[in-house]
């Protein structure tokens, strides 16, 4: 896929850009997204738009997220071919997506994200989670590959369970390289997250999850009894049904609910990174 004659700039390494041009995987995430008649779908980065004028031409109305003022110009002029464009130039982590749902309206992310950025959009995402209907992403396929492994794996740790507690993660294809320009150093693949509805998450207090969750998997090769102890002892994670020298990469996601859901711990500082 050649670039559309409106862009003349390249890919700016300071913001971790690497453009998707590869005809056979843009096809496929367009067919993964689907879009229906009524669907608010939000794009978040289009770059030089590979997955912008094809979602267009498909539904023929798109808003979309741009941080890199340079192509807010050039993207909106190419639209004009495909469809109605609206661009949104800001700073992802400070969109506000339900003001862009409206009322009880949801929206449908899309996007190659920056990887530099992925999990930051992730929980960002999360926190408007009431808003959004369901996400289909680019993202490095390590971090893919976190996101829905299981208890028990090597890779299984605090990323998972606090997604898999929120949403459900669907791991849908990988891409290589050499589907970009420049080509990244690393795989990648596309995943589905759809948020779970809220009487089926099932955390009471989601300050004192992220904390147990965090300190669990701070130090892996500890026990439980050891990594929690700053926030309860044993006895308390015992009356949980959860076992003391258990290691974190043990337990389900339902244990770390049924855990947290167990304690009262005060005084809790939301941490952005990890409260969706």
């Amino acid at each position: 896929m050649t670039r559309p004659s409106h862009f003349s700039e390249p890919p700016k390494k300071s913001l971790g850009q690497h453009f998707l041009c590869d005809r056979g995987i843009i096809d496929r995430i367009v067919l993964a997204v689907n879009p229906k008649p009524g669907d608010r779908l939000v794009e978040i980065g289009p770059g030089q738009g590979a997955i912008t004028f094809p979602l267009l031409d498909r539904h023929h109305e798109l808003t979309v997220i741009e941080f890199d003022r340079d192509l807010i110009f050039p993207l909106t002029e190419a639209a004009r071919a495909h469809g109605t464009l609206e661009v949104i130039h800001r700073d992802v982590l400070k969109v506000d997506f339900s003001a862009i749902a409206g009322g009880e309206g949801q929206i449908r992310l899309v996007g190659n994200l920056p990887y530099n950025l992925s999990s930051p959009i992730l929980f960002h995402a999360l926190e408007h989670a009431a808003a959004i209907r369901d996400m289909v992403f680019m993202l490095q396929k390590e971090v893919v590959d976190r996101m829905a492994a299981g208890p028990g794996s090597k890779i299984y740790g605090r990323l998972s369970v606090m997604l898999q507690a929120y949403c459900r993660v669907t791991p849908l294809f990988d891409v290589p390289p050499g589907a970009f320009r420049p080509p990244p150093k690393v795989d990648s693949a596309v995943v589905r997250m759809v948020p779970l509805p809220a009487d089926a998450i099932g955390v009471r207090d989601r300050a004192t999850f992220a904390r147990v969750v965090r300190d669990a998997f701070g130090q892996r090769r500890k026990t439980l009894r050891n990594a929690l102890s700053q926030v309860c002892d044993g006895a308390a994670i015992e009356a949980a049904g959860v076992r003391p020298d258990a290691r974190a990469e043990q337990l389900e996601v339902a244990d770390f609910v049924r855990l947290a859901n167990s304690l009262e711990i005060t005084g809790l500082a939301d941490d952005p990174d990890d409260m969706p």
